[in-house]
């Protein structure tokens, strides 16, 4: 693990963490929208569901070009993500069977069950190494991409007290992979960037975002698709 990062672990004073995919997962995301599917009497195969569920999420969000965007609110997030929805539903030709306002509906009730608590859950490696880290003095902090909801999920799953500051996306105005997100977990944790690490799963919002300003970057493959060097759990962080 230590090839990985330019110092030892015991170098930095404060770690921020990436939260989808690094902390938190669905772990059941096609189940849940292939129920989603069948209570409205829309039958479609599980196994074609998942291939394009998948490669929407890869397609809209892991491979698409860098933008910037003016003005990131819970209203962008949520246009953002519907969109998302609304690619994978017309993909699996549900626009023959319902009609635009039938489907516009549909996505914003899919972004409303992908970002509530219940749909979550922490990777089994997450609550004993954040622990351990506070444990051991280092400070833990967020910097996200996520919608509102994020702080109450992660009160929910017991970690939110051990993370101090919380930078949420939709609460800044700010998003990855804008540098301005990573400047501003800069001033608000009040340290050099020498002195912090980040986690994160995505190449270009975890690893070379935070590079622009000069803060350290260790990616987690968390995922098959997951692809280069990096750690494939946070224990790998605690040895």
């Amino acid at each position: 693990m230590q090839t990985l990062l330019k110092k030892p672990l015991s170098h930095y004073k404060m770690i921020y963490f990436d939260v989808g995919d690094t902390l938190l997962t669905i772990p059941a995301a096609q189940v849940i929208m292939h129920q989603f599917l069948l209570a409205r009497s829309l039958e479609r195969d599980p196994e074609q569901l998942e291939r394009q569920f998948i490669s929407s999420f890869r397609l809209f969000y892991y491979d698409r070009p860098a933008e910037r965007v003016e003005q990131v609110t819970p209203e962008t997030d949520r246009a953002f993500w519907v969109n998302v929805y609304d690619h994978i539903l017309r993909s699996l030709d549900l626009h023959r069977e319902l009609n635009d306002d039938d489907v516009h509906r549909c996505c914003h009730e899919l972004y409303d069950i992908f970002t509530a608590s219940s749909s979550y859950a922490l990777f089994d490696d997450v609550k004993e190494c954040m622990e351990e880290l506070h444990r051991r003095g280092m400070r833990l902090g967020i910097v996200s991409n996520f919608a509102p909801t994020l702080k109450s999920i992660l009160e929910d799953k017991g970690i939110l007290h051990l993370f101090d500051p919380v930078i949420v996306s939709t609460e800044v105005g700010l998003e990855k992979p804008d540098p301005a997100i990573f400047r501003l977990a800069l001033e608000q944790c009040g340290l050099p960037a020498g002195d912090v690490l980040y986690v994160g799963d995505h190449d270009r919002n975890d690893i070379w975002a935070p590079a622009q300003v000069g803060i350290d970057a260790v990616k987690i493959l968390r995922y098959d698709f997951h692809s280069g060097e990096g750690i494939r759990t946070l224990r790998e962080l605690i040895q």
